[in-house]
């Protein structure tokens, strides 16, 4: 009988492994706090091995950021199915979303918490990732916009503002809903649905919120 040859991992598998060793790593110790030793051990390789694989901390990082806002946005975008209503669209985005956060915790963290407080380059890794659902979201809008009026007057400026509160809005919730027991990925979303929708669909029907009128003298002193 010939000898039974050994079957190598492939190097993109054992990549994802170490990246997903990586992830739950940073996300439940920080970056500062996580030793390559303790990914190296989860992930069930050597610590050289990891270092060959991906040079050093900070590579590793930027790595599982990258990996982690594409998995996001990816879910975000086959969440939402074209066609539908733009609250359905919406609502399926949001959804899509909460889910996805909800059921990668240790990614969220990595994504809202631990990059954005250790400066560049990993704080601009989460800007693109931001940028990218922020237009998403604003094209979201100008379908509400377009299946209220066949005109929509909707400045582009308010637009991108609106596209930028929700997007927020849906970060600070995500980040809450985590931590706190029995709320669920559909619930958030619903909440976040409730609070943008009545305000989104009174501005498509043309009836916007506007501020109470002041004397001249108030309106001199704040020309915002």
């Amino acid at each position: 009988m010939g000898a039974v040859k050994s079957k190598r991992m492939p190097r993109a598998v054992r990549e994802q492994q170490m990246l997903d060793a990586a992830v739950r790593t940073f996300g439940q110790r920080g970056y500062r706090a996580a030793s390559m030793d303790e990914i190296a051990d989860l992930a069930g390789v050597s610590k050289p091995l990891v270092y060959l694989y991906l040079n050093s901390k900070e590579d590793l990082f930027t790595a599982c950021i990258r990996r982690e806002a594409k998995a996001l946005t990816a879910a975000v975008h086959a969440g939402v199915v074209p066609g539908l209503p733009a609250d359905r669209q919406l609502w399926e985005g949001l959804r899509a979303f909460f889910t996805h956060t909800a059921q990668n915790p240790d990614s969220w963290t990595v994504l809202h918490l631990q990059a954005r407080t250790h400066g560049e380059p990993f704080a601009a890794e989460v800007t693109a990732m931001r940028e990218e659902l922020v237009a998403f979201v604003t094209q979201l809008i100008v379908i509400a916009a377009r299946e209220a009026h066949r005109d929509p007057s909707l400045p582009e400026r308010e637009v991108a503002g609106l596209a930028e509160a929700l997007v927020g809005a849906a970060e600070s919730l995500a980040a809450w809903a985590n931590a706190t027991p029995g709320v669920s990925a559909k619930q958030a979303a619903a909440t976040l649905m409730n609070f943008a929708w009545a305000g989104l669909g009174d501005l498509m029907e043309g009836r916007p919120w506007t501020p109470p009128v002041r004397d001249a003298a108030a309106d001199a002193a704040d020309p915002g």
